[in-house]
């Protein structure tokens, strides 16, 4: 009889700490799950701001109300209709494609010759590399323009897209990362069948990196899909002008059309979050993984 009184003790016990240990938890992630929203409605304040903005009415653009009354739909078709919005679309879409392309191929093909290779002064060559990521583009910039005009290539995109297919430190410097983490095994097999190392790069790392080429093809995509110093410089002609240039035409010195010019930034916005929402898979894969081994 003592023994079943100790043992129901015990059990008691045993599911008192059990509800004690699950409340704790249960008060942690709801505590966590409560500074997230809150930082989260912090960080999307001023995109919720900006499509609050985009659907007022004229009148009430100054006004600091969220929801507008009545609803002005109209203003993402005003907007559209404000400017050539298409063809700039047109020719942000077909720019950052090739920025992409060029950036995908170019810091891969590089990133393996500084992971998979062995050659002298290696490590110092990319010391150098890393290095350059100390120049500011500020101080670049003119003379870079300077050689361009003397090259005939302004006004176009040459400028915009010719550099990309020269490696750059920061994605060069990405890929090497992940590439140092895949075995050296896979690329000692295909060698002894006689493969190159230009088909080791192609058949053997570039599938096996997904992750880190989906990284950088969403830093590059976004950065040419926002780039405006860029095109201002480059870009005189009106048929070439980008989404960026685009929007500043809503601006002016006397009125500025504030909720078309918010559905336009919208409009922009969008391809972009489709795209991270498309790949985030690989985007965290390749954060996550990049930079362990160096």
């Amino acid at each position: 009889m003592a023994t079943q009184v100790r043992h129901a003790a015990v059990s008691k016990e045993f599911a008192a700490s059990r509800r004690r240990k699950l409340f704790v938890t249960w008060l942690g992630k709801g505590i966590a799950l409560l500074i997230l929203a809150g930082v989260s409605v912090f960080i999307l304040f001023p995109a919720l701001w900006m499509l609050s903005t985009s659907l007022k009415p004229d009148d009430q653009v100054a006004l600091t109300t969220w929801i507008p009354r009545p609803v002005v739909w109209s203003n993402y078709i005003k907007a559209i209709q404000s400017i050539p919005f298409a063809r700039y679309l047109l020719n942000t879409t077909l720019y950052a494609l090739v920025v992409v392309f060029a950036d995908v191929l170019s810091n891969s093909m590089v990133a393996y010759g500084f992971a998979k290779l062995r050659f002298p002064g290696r490590n110092l060559l990319f010391g150098v590399l890393l290095a350059t990521m100390m120049i500011p583009d500020m101080v670049t910039m003119i003379p870079k323009y300077i050689l361009f005009a003397k090259l005939h290539w302004i006004p176009s995109y040459l400028p915009l897209t010719v550099p990309h297919f020269f490696a750059g430190a920061l994605f060069t410097f990405l890929l090497r990362q992940f590439f140092m983490g895949i075995p050296e095994e896979y690329s000692e097999a295909a060698r002894i069948d006689g493969a190159s190392d230009l088909w080791i790069w192609a058949r053997v790392i570039i599938p096996l990196s997904k992750p880190a080429l989906a990284t950088v093809a969403i830093f590059s995509f976004e950065g040419a899909w926002n780039d405006y110093i860029g095109p201002v410089l480059y870009l005189s002609d009106n048929k070439l002008y980008t989404l960026q240039i685009g929007l500043t035409m809503f601006k002016s010195t006397s009125d500025t059309q504030w909720q078309h010019l918010m559905a336009a930034s919208l409009l922009v916005m969008l391809p972009i979050i489709i795209l991270f929402s498309a790949f985030q898979k690989y985007f965290v894969e390749g954060a996550t993984v990049t930079g362990i081994k160096g």
